[in-house]
């Protein structure tokens, strides 16, 4: 493994490589790889580090354990010792099984509306946490805080991944976070510059329009990426947006006018500038995967994150040396800075793995984030009457085949089991039944929030209109909201006035544990449940 004493005296086709990073699936075999078109072979993978010498990787997929073996692994391969990210906003458990998963950021919002200095504490909490689990993990570099301010309700990539919907409570938390994270040494990012929050497109599927002229950007969007840089965030991320106002033909990840102009030079920040994924939906009619990693360096960014393919991407800067559109200098430049930043997590000491994940402390910290900023309707009388009569337990996700951890030992499916009601599990990705006429006495509970690749925020027409005729059945129970404020705001004036409501931001068991035991005013959870959450 090559010293990182002067990365800049590197041959030219290293340093370039040294601006890549690619993604790689978490798990250790070939056979386990679950998005093939993005993740490559062993093969592939070990030539790229070893040989091309790419500066960084980053990981999806695996157990919080099986990273810690992916993580050795690939720094054993690495001509140079790699910066290793995950796209962890929600503590390292939202990636990878075994860590601690917090609910969203905009969770600790809910709680700054009534008491900021208890929200700033929890996002240090949690900043610390994530940075602790990610450390012992081999993960030195945090593809988070995101510093959008999502001020609008129908964003369908950003929504509750933002802290809040105004930039005094994103820049308040999302630096706490930092803080939290800066004790053990890890790599920061702020993202997405210069402001993902008020969209109405999913980047990951098409080009979103940021249409505010520069007084509102100066307002709303980047105050908490100045807070950031103040702060000494190591990174920033762009966003595949067009800025009109900064800049009519490109967007921010391929604009010297964003890039260099407004972060590098007017903001002042000196440190990483990294793109978002190049093979996003967002940037494949701008250019072509060839063109795309050198337009962004172009532009100002010193790592390329996930260009179609690494080795073309090194031909094409290469080439654009040559023909003087690109600089030796500019190179060098960033290199250096990649230096600097991977000379400062080499120097961390990673915690021991399995002392450092799922703590105590780190439960305790997502439990009382999970109870703080639950929301319940005014009329909930508790406990919930049990009627003497068959009960169903109706629980709605975005999608069967990509649930996450809702099993038959999630909370929200095991608890009502034990209360003797009934399951239908139905998907809105689906094909959705009309209700039954008459319906049983139901619980419905709603998993859904705004995702990457989904295009929508909330719940589909078709199961609206499949909820209303619950609703004017007046069958329904009671209803649960998990992980989106939104869907809550369209289901109140929705909702007959007699029926009780209660929300929380978590998707986890603990969250459904949570309100669950609220609802039913359950004293300790059924005996196959955890009981440390209430």
């Amino acid at each position: 493994m090559s010293s990182l004493s002067d990365p800049t005296q590197l041959p030219l086709e290293e340093q370039i490589a040294q601006m890549i990073v690619v993604r790689a699936s978490g798990y250790l075999f070939d056979r386990q790889i679950r998005f093939p078109q993005w993740e490559p072979d062993r093969q592939t993978l070990r030539y790229w580090l070893e040989t091309l010498n790419v500066g960084g990787v980053i990981l999806l997929g695996g157990s919080a354990v099986e990273i810690a073996q992916r993580s050795a692994q690939l720094q054993s391969w690495a001509k140079t010792p790699l910066l290793i990210a995950a796209d962890i906003e929600e503590g390292v458990g939202q990636r990878f099984a075994g860590a601690t998963w917090f609910p969203p950021p905009m969770a600790l919002g809910e709680i700054a509306k009534t008491n900021l200095s208890l929200a700033r504490q929890y996002a240090r909490n949690m900043g610390a946490v994530t940075a602790q689990e990610a450390l012992a993990m081999g993960i030195n570099w945090l593809l988070a805080p995101v510093a959008d301010v999502n001020n609008n309700p129908d964003n369908p990539v950003i929504n509750v991944r933002a802290f809040a919907e105004t930039p005094e409570i994103v820049s308040e938390l999302s630096g706490a976070f930092m803080e939290g994270a800066k004790e053990y040494g890890v790599l920061t990012t702020a993202k997405h510059f210069p402001g993902h929050g008020d969209t109405a497109t999913d980047s990951h599927l098409a080009l979103p329009i940021l249409k505010v002229d520069s007084d509102r950007l100066q307002e709303i969007e980047l105050p908490p990426f100045q807070s950031a840089i103040a702060q000494g965030v190591d990174g920033v991320m762009s966003a595949h947006l067009l800025v009109p106002s900064w800049d009519a033909k490109l967007p921010a990840t391929l604009s010297s006018k964003i890039l260099t102009e407004q972060l590098r030079h007017t903001l002042g920040f000196d440190g990483l500038i990294v793109t978002d994924a190049l093979i996003m939906g967002a940037l494949s009619q701008i250019a072509s995967p060839e063109e795309l990693p050198v337009l962004a360096i172009e532009a100002g960014a010193d790592i390329v994150l996930m260009p179609e393919n690494p080795e073309g991407a090194i031909a094409s800067i290469m080439v654009a040396i040559k023909n003087g559109r690109l600089s030796q200098e500019r190179i060098a430049a960033s290199v250096e800075r990649i230096g600097k930043a991977k000379a400062k997590v080499t120097t961390a000491s990673p915690p021991n793995l399995l002392t450092a994940l799922a703590t105590v402390h780190a439960q305790q910290s997502k439990a009382d984030i999970l109870t703080a900023s639950l929301q319940m309707s005014g009329n909930l009388l508790l406990p919930l009457p049990k009627p003497d009569q068959p009960l169903k337990n109706l629980i709605i996700v975005d999608d069967l085949l990509n649930c996450g951890e809702l099993d038959r030992n999630h909370s929200a499916i095991a608890i009502p089991q034990q209360l003797g009601y009934e399951l239908q599990l139905l998907g809105q990705a689906q094909v959705f039944p009309n209700p039954p006429s008459p319906s049983p006495l139901t619980l419905v509970q709603l998993f859904t929030r705004g995702n990457p690749f989904r295009g929508e925020s909330g719940l589909s027409e078709t199961v609206k209109r499949f909820l209303q005729s619950l609703f004017q059945q007046d069958c329904v129970q009671a209803v649960i909201v998990y992980g989106s404020p939104y869907v809550l705001n369209w289901l109140k004036p929705n909702l007959p006035e007699t029926v009780p409501w209660i929300f929380s931001y978590g998707q986890m068991g603990e969250a459904s544990a949570i309100a669950l035991g609220q609802l039913f005013e359950l004293s300790q959870l059924p005996s196959s449940q955890d009981k440390s959450f209430l």
